[in-house]
């Protein structure tokens, strides 16, 4: 298998309970507490709402334990595009990176910083629908996004600190909130929101479709770990642990949020609510609630983008360790140790676009952009397997059906957000973009792969 040709290595300083609050911290962010209300839109049915929180939290389960499997057997730095370089080869790896470069990451930077924009707003008392704080929004996104940053360049102790900070305010916020609406406000409801199950209309394939992937974005992060597998200690046991451990926590918190929304509010009101915890909150102790609910989110959101500017940039730097980006890239801070070229060049392009784009247009480009490549690299767990020297520390259960339902769940998501009307051309756009990468590989790293061979 490939090695880096880079002697720069990152040191291995990462725990077993970092870790956890990593994978945790990545994933609960703002998914949470904005995605419920478009699920409810488009499936407004008490259990076939419920039921995508749970398809989702299995759909991640999946990728999760396959993933488990390639970090233990490569645990490098840069994850996914490890995976995928030695599972289906460079031209594959580059588009991934590619694509992380000039659209996945800065979308998601720019989702994530937004809503810790607006919320830091509210907590600080303005409104950030209107003039002139709409646009301050942006500018507040941006400034949270170069404060992250600093905060993983000074070093991953510190980033990892950060992570765990800001996990452990999340599950007290969250909890606070399901036991508020489950022991106080189901007792006042008497559980009728939860009748009838599944009114007429309220389920179809294609919206179930459409709904998994706004719940997909609650979701997402789960593999940002394996992003850092090269500064995990003891990578073989630790990474599948935290992995799979974070996902089934993070599960586990997401169906039991849904479930005590429901426990207050109606389904029709929680398709109007873009701030449905907020509005539990509202309903059951007041004003004070909104403000407990808005600093609790704005919490997540900053331990999500720091998880996230502590994570990706390490893609850059695998890419630049193996000349598919400038090696300057690769550099490792002589004091702090860490690929701080790299998360400075992520930083910069996430400020860029949430200089210039707005949230739905940032989550909603992500979600498109990253599922082609968590199947690929899921499904490189085939190829590796039939190779020789492969040996993992941890085995996928329920091989090969696990990683098969994975692909699968991403070809239907993809195919029906192109058949349905109003993701159709959105879609076909960021699938060009990953496109574009092809050529864009064979002018620069092909050409110089094929000049290497004939010297």
């Amino acid at each position: 298998m490939h090695e880096p040709t880079s002697p720069q290595a990152l040191p291995r300083r990462i725990g077993l309970w970092s870790a956890i609050a990593i994978v945790i911290g990545s994933i609960i962010g703002s998914g949470i507490f904005r995605s419920p209300a478009g699920v409810a839109t488009k499936l407004p049915g008490p259990l076939p709402m419920l039921a995508v929180w749970v398809v989702g939290g299995v759909f991640a389960l999946c990728g999760v334990l396959t993933l488990a499997e390639v970090a233990s057997a490569l645990p490098r730095t840069g994850g996914l595009f490890v995976f995928l370089r030695e599972g289906w080869g460079r031209l594959y790896a580059f588009l991934f990176g590619w694509s992380e470069l000039v659209i996945i990451r800065a979308a998601a930077l720019g989702a994530i910083a937004t809503t810790f924009s607006e919320y830091f707003l509210r907590v600080m008392g303005y409104d950030p629908s209107v003039a002139p704080y709409d646009q301050w929004v942006h500018y507040v996104a941006a400034v949270a996004i170069a404060l992250t940053a600093a905060f993983n360049i000074i070093g991953v102790r510190w980033g990892a600190a950060v992570q765990i900070v800001t996990t452990l305010a999340k599950f007290g916020g969250l909890a606070f909130i399901i036991a508020l609406a489950l022991f106080v406000g189901l007792p006042r409801t008497g559980g009728i929101n939860f009748t009838p199950a599944v009114p007429p209309g309220s389920f179809a394939i294609a919206p179930f479709g459409l709904a998994l992937v706004s719940a997909l974005w609650a979701y997402d992060g789960w593999a940002d770990l394996s992003f850092m597998a090269g500064e995990v200690k003891d990578p073989s046991r630790t990474l599948p642990r935290a992995l799979i451990g974070g996902a089934l926590a993070v599960m586990t918190i997401y169906v039991l949020a849904n479930v005590a929304y429901l426990a207050v509010l109606p389904i029709d009101e929680m398709s109007r609510s873009r701030l449905v915890a907020a509005d539990v909150a509202q309903r059951l102790i007041g004003p004070r609630g909104v403000t407990f609910v808005a600093t609790t989110v704005m919490l997540s959101t900053f331990g999500a983008l720091a998880g996230a500017l502590m994570t990706t940039p390490r893609i850059f730097f695998a890419m630049a360790d193996d000349g598919m980006l400038l090696r300057r890239v690769a550099a490792v801070h002589p004091r702090f140790q860490t690929p701080y070229v790299a998360i400075a060049l992520a930083a910069t392009l996430g400020i860029a676009f949430v200089l210039v784009r707005t949230f739905e247009q940032l989550a909603d480009t992500f979600v498109t952009a990253i599922l082609p490549f968590y199947a690929l690299g899921v499904a490189s767990v085939f190829t590796l397997r039939k190779r020789a020297g492969y040996a993992p520390g941890f085995r996928t259960p329920g091989y090969p059906v696990v990683p098969a339902l994975f692909v699968l769940s991403v070809i239907y998501l993809l195919v029906n957000a192109i058949v349905d009307p109003s993701s159709r051309w959105g879609t076909v756009g960021v699938l060009a973009v990953i496109a574009l990468g092809v050529p864009v590989y064979l002018a620069t790293v092909g050409r110089r792969a094929e000049a290497d061979e004939r010297a």
